[in-house]
């Protein structure tokens, strides 16, 4: 938890629709959230992200219907699960003949193993908003031993004016499944909205998750997300997280490895333009022996957009054997824009094979030079570096539809190719 300062949490939800099931969790979090409040700059997990240009605004609930054609995936035949403002969307929702795959509202979700599988993940004020507050969501679980038919596509739109959407989900892939889901961030004339979305699980024994998340919302949106996974022995967690859109963006990622061979890798990309401020903070936990993990976060940053990298991996004492790689590496286009890059690794075992690095600078003048006696022009000299750069996380996607999504989605916002 964040040390804090004075209270403005109750007026900042004060005017919001109670929900109809208040449940034990929603009660909680609501006691907690009384004695809270939003974390400033003096509080070091929030040191280059001021919450104020968040929490001075005034947001209300706006539940909606709209098309959601536009921010589907071509090719791609998948479970789609839309959520406007927050709210689920029945009728724009399509969900497939899965055989071991449920999917379910998040108020079906069993509420005491939950609370026992999460005990130990951290909570932050936006996190218990929205699980005090949340207005739709899905429970998600794949069978023992099953491989989904199809992949699941949760997609997230805000529209409106002063909107906000509070998701929340869940996922389980019990022992031996393994599962692909696409989470994407979307708007549509929406102005000043606030987009709060907390998706958990666990991912079983030999069982494997993977999710790309891809957020290319309006520059008049603030987008808040944080995901918390549990590793139980032998499981593998993917996540690819590729950012380009959003005013204020501010993505957690925390990883619990409970268990011994277990692989977590997670990577991003984030660019920036205009007065962008696009905010990463990992989180891995290895807990037990004999387990890797790895992270590459590259960031491009235009105009006066701010990025931020904030990677913590911790090694227990007991957890022996351990492989732990960071990596952050940052190019700045221009003289105003700016990157807060700090890597860390807590090491407290003694046979551990851990690297961490960061890099921030502009593009290789040597290289542009090289590529422009070559007769190509400076622009399209920059567009190739800066391609060839994220190029190494956007190969990660291996999913094919979702990869040529996103090289559309760059070559369209960029004018890069890959």
């Amino acid at each position: 938890m964040e040390t804090v300062q004075a209270n403005k949490v109750i007026q900042f939800t004060e005017n919001w629709i109670q929900p109809d099931n208040l449940t034990s969790l929603r009660k909680e979090a609501r006691q907690v959230l009384n004695g809270m409040d939003f974390p400033t700059t003096r509080v070091e997990d929030w040191k280059y992200t001021r919450t104020s240009r968040i929490t001075n605004k005034n947001f209300s609930q706006q539940p909606t219907n709209l098309g959601v054609e536009a921010y589907k995936i071509e090719n791609l035949t998948c479970h789609e699960l839309v959520f406007v403002n927050g709210y689920f969307d029945a009728n724009a929702s399509t969900i497939l003949e899965d055989e071991g795959l449920s999917i379910e509202g998040i108020e079906t979700l069993d509420e005491t193993a939950y609370a026992e599988l999460l005990e130990d993940t951290e909570e932050n004020v936006f996190s218990l908003i929205n699980k005090a507050y949340s207005t739709g969501g899905v429970s998600i679980r794949l069978g023992k031993n099953k491989k989904a038919n199809y992949p699941i596509h949760l997609i997230h739109v805000m529209t409106g004016t002063n909107a906000v959407g509070n998701t929340r989900h869940f996922i389980e892939v019990e022992q031996g499944g393994e599962l692909y889901v696409i989470t994407s961030f979307n708007s549509t004339g929406a102005s000043d909205c606030l987009n709060n979305v907390v998706m958990e699980g666990l991912v079983g024994e030999n069982a494997r998750l993977t999710i790309d998340k891809l957020q290319t919302e309006e520059q008049t949106v603030f987008n808040i997300t944080k995901e918390n996974f549990v590793q139980d022995p032998s499981s593998r967690f993917l996540m690819n997280t590729i950012t380009t859109g959003g005013l204020l963006v501010r993505n957690g990622v925390n990883i619990l490895v409970e268990g011994t061979n277990c692989h977590t890798e997670i990577n991003g990309v984030y660019l920036g333009r205009d007065k962008q401020h696009l905010d990463n903070h990992t989180f891995i936990d290895h807990l037990f022996e004999h387990c890797s993990s790895s992270e590459t976060y590259k960031g491009v940053m235009d105009d006066s957009s701010t990025g931020v990298f904030n990677g913590k991996v911790i090694v227990r004492q007991d957890a022996q054997k351990i492989e732990a790689y960071q990596s952050n590496g940052n190019i700045l286009l221009s003289e105003k824009a700016s990157v807060n890059s700090k890597p860390e690794l807590e090491i407290y075992a003694d046979d551990v094979r851990c690297s961490h690095g960061s890099t921030t600078g502009q593009l290789d003048e040597e290289a542009l030079f090289y590529l422009q006696a070559r007769g190509i022009n400076k622009k399209s000299a920059q567009k190739l570096l800066v391609a060839a750069f994220v190029g190494e996380v956007l190969d990660k996607v291996t999913h094919e539809a979702t990869r040529a999504h996103i090289d559309k989605l760059f070559l369209r916002e960029f004018g890069w190719k890959f």
